[in-house]
């Protein structure tokens, strides 16, 4: 029997504060969300959060509000 993974919940809450987080500073990485193959492993690994790709343009608002956010 494969192990249980209980942490995978906690997986899909963190990739969906992500995304709020990221929208309140106008900031969408469409592909943000749980890497599926981490995801049903059968191994006792913790779930990646995939980010995925973005253009330039969502890398430089990234860029600032992080800036922003760490005081610079």
């Amino acid at each position: 029997m494969p192990p249980t993974h209980d942490h995978h919940p906690d997986a899909d809450t963190c990739a969906e504060e992500l995304r709020a987080a990221l929208a309140a500073h106008g900031i969408t990485l469409p592909s943000l969300g749980v890497d599926l193959p981490t995801f049903a492993s059968r191994y006792p690994t913790r779930p990646l959060v995939s980010l995925g790709n973005c253009n330039v343009l969502t890398a430089r608002a990234l860029t600032a509000a992080l800036r922003k956010g760490a005081g610079r």
